[in-house]
């Protein structure tokens, strides 16, 4: 059942990561099924069609207004999630002049900047967070005027961020401890995806928290939502699995495209002759042609893809896993994230494509 359940996240994540605008998805919600390692205790892998509802409590929290979370605190306001009088959208994020930008986006919705993500925790009734990076989730959630610091009975905590399990492991333990309710929920997607509401959330932990929000802040944010057991962990397992492929895909494209430009072939043909067979990729057809231009504005910072798949190599050591290829992949990534010349780890990880040329030594490559 576990390769059922990630075989559909995989398939989905074509069609996700990577949003063509006009598309409009059809929502879906799959309950994921036993796992092997070890074994989860949720029911059998199940799938139902969602819709969209108004929900109406005392207030929605948003905690990390950053490249996903601006696009996902968006959605929640114009799906109408929250944003009322009696139901507003509490938000937080470290740097403030993003909450500012968000609410004058939307003058006719009721959004209430907090000082704190304590005070977002505590005057709301389930609070979404994503940060971008591990040490940045510690820190917010562990601080005086933190997640934690604000968590009480009957408060939940939904953290769509992609971590070490261990991390979800330690904030679900803490959450849970002070009478709260917690859910992982890591994302597969990107900027447009967030944006575009077609997000995919891989979650785990409390199934009655995912209940209550599959058909209504998941279901505006994202266009499915898997529930892979109540042990904790589990959604960051399938999200590294996903990340840790995503980039060696685009590692692979990468040197297929420089082969291609080295030996005399036209890139933007190579690209199309690509899209035609068997291993066409949306995500080859949208970077493709921004990265033979040496476009790599961020959409996913390579930063944050290597540091997924750095995570998902040291998952693969502990499963006992042969994992050469993908830990292949994440050297190439970490090289072109620590290369001083290149200054490419906040441009977009398909800037992993200038480390290749720079590794090359064609003539094409020299003179590029």
């Amino acid at each position: 059942m576990m390769n059922l359940a990630l075989l559909t996240v995989l398939v989905a994540l074509q069609t996700t990561i990577f949003f063509v605008e006009g598309f409009q998805p059809v929502k879906t919600m799959i309950r994921g099924g036993k796992q092997t390692f070890p074994r989860s205790t949720n029911s059998p892998y199940t799938s139902t069609t969602t819709t969209r509802t108004t929900i109406k409590m005392s207030a929605t929290g948003f905690i990390g207004i950053g490249i996903m979370g601006e696009g996902m605190a968006a959605r929640l306001l114009s799906e109408g999630v929250a944003g009322s009088e009696d139901n507003p959208l509490v938000i937080w994020n470290r740097t403030g002049a993003k909450c500012t930008a968000l609410a004058e986006k939307f003058p006719d919705k009721k959004v209430i900047v907090k000082a704190t993500a304590k005070e977002v925790v505590e005057a709301c009734g389930v609070t979404y967070s994503i940060l971008s990076t591990p040490e940045a989730s510690k820190i917010v959630f562990e601080a005086e005027t933190g997640v934690l610091a604000g968590v009480s009975a009957g408060k939940s905590i939904v953290d769509c961020a992609t971590l070490a399990e261990a991390d979800m492991i330690r904030m679900n333990a803490a959450v849970t401890g002070k009478g709260g309710r917690f859910l992982e929920a890591p994302v597969s997607g990107s900027k447009a995806p967030a944006a575009n509401g077609v997000l995919i959330f891989l979650c785990a932990g409390s199934k009655d928290l995912f209940d209550e929000i599959k058909d209504t802040g998941l279901a505006a944010m994202g266009k499915a939502s898997h529930f892979f057991g109540d042990t904790v962990g589990f959604g960051t397992r399938a999200k590294l699995v996903v990340n840790s492929l995503m980039g060696t895909m685009l590692a692979a494209f990468g040197e297929g495209i420089a082969l291609s430009e080295s030996v005399g072939l036209d890139p933007s043909t190579m690209i199309e002759v690509i899209g035609q067979g068997a291993i066409q990729s949306p995500m080859f057809n949208l970077k493709g042609p921004k990265m033979i231009k040496k476009d790599h504005s961020p959409n996913f910072p390579l930063k944050h893809a290597h540091k997924d798949m750095a995570l998902a190599c040291d998952m693969a050591k502990t499963a006992g896993v042969e994992y050469s290829v993908m830990e292949q992949a994440e050297k190439m990534f970490r090289a072109a994230r620590e290369d001083a010349d290149l200054k490419v780890a906040d441009e977009d990880f398909s800037a992993v494509f200038e480390k290749i040329h720079k590794e090359s030594t064609s003539e094409f490559s020299k003179k590029r």
